[in-house]
């Protein structure tokens, strides 16, 4: 719990004098995103918020906000947790990330378009697969679908997106073996990008609708191998 606290630690100063439950929960939010907090962990009300110096009862309301959003579970005499997904809501994330970022591309209207941030996370991505980061190649992946996203121009959809991808992360964490799920997506990123950049929007298009199919196949498969391993 330390090694993940001191991260929030940085992040006290985003809160400044205007603390709020809301930015409380942005804060964990962007955490568990970026995989700081696996499922199954305990989050210590103590520790928490001590780190970010806000109260028990401001902390109560961001658990609260973020166990709405399914990202965390508050069970009776133990505490909160960071949830642990189920294959149905592994396929149930894939299937809201197909409707929404498939028609963020479908509807993009005519080139060119804004793509710096879609290219840094392509860079990212690539950057740390070779250090063999892998954490951090998973991590680039969810940024690249974010500014992907984004290139909607819709507060709403980022908003939608923003714990949908939360959750992504949750599945990710189950995957025993991150490179063999991340490094192939690694250059399908780029090629995505790629046809963005020439203003092919359908053949984007195309190339996501497959690429998340794919992704679901092979994080399903890691989850009902778990559960039919499970004792």
């Amino acid at each position: 719990m330390a090694e993940q606290l001191n991260p929030l630690a940085e992040d006290r100063a985003l809160l400044g004098r205007t603390s709020t439950a809301e930015r409380v929960s942005d804060i964990l939010r962007s955490r568990i995103a970026e995989g700081f907090f696996p499922p199954g962990t305990r989050l210590s009300e103590d520790s928490i918020g001590g780190a970010l110096g806000v109260s028990r009862n401001t902390l109560r309301e961001a658990f609260r906000l973020l166990t709405h959003e399914r990202l965390l579970v508050h069970e009776l005499n133990r505490g909160v947790f960071v949830r642990v997904l189920t294959v149905e809501d592994v396929e149930d994330i894939y299937r809201t990330r197909g409707l929404v970022e498939c028609a963020v591309v479908r509807g993009l209207g005519e080139p060119p378009y804004g793509l710096d941030a879609l290219a840094a996370a392509v860079e990212e991505g690539l950057g740390a697969a070779r250090e063999g980061d892998w954490k951090r190649v998973g991590t680039a992946n969810i940024h690249f679908h974010r500014e992907l996203v984004a290139l909607a121009g819709s507060a709403r959809t980022d908003e939608l997106m923003r714990s949908v991808f939360a959750e992504l992360r949750l599945a990710f964490h189950v995957v025993d073996d991150p490179k063999r799920l991340h490094e192939p997506y690694l250059a399908r990123n780029r090629q995505i990008l790629q046809a963005l950049e020439t203003g092919e929007r359908v053949e984007a298009e195309k190339l996501l609708a497959v690429y998340l199919e794919d992704s679901l196949e092979r994080v399903v498969e890691v989850y009902r191998r778990r559960v039919s391993s499970a004792p």
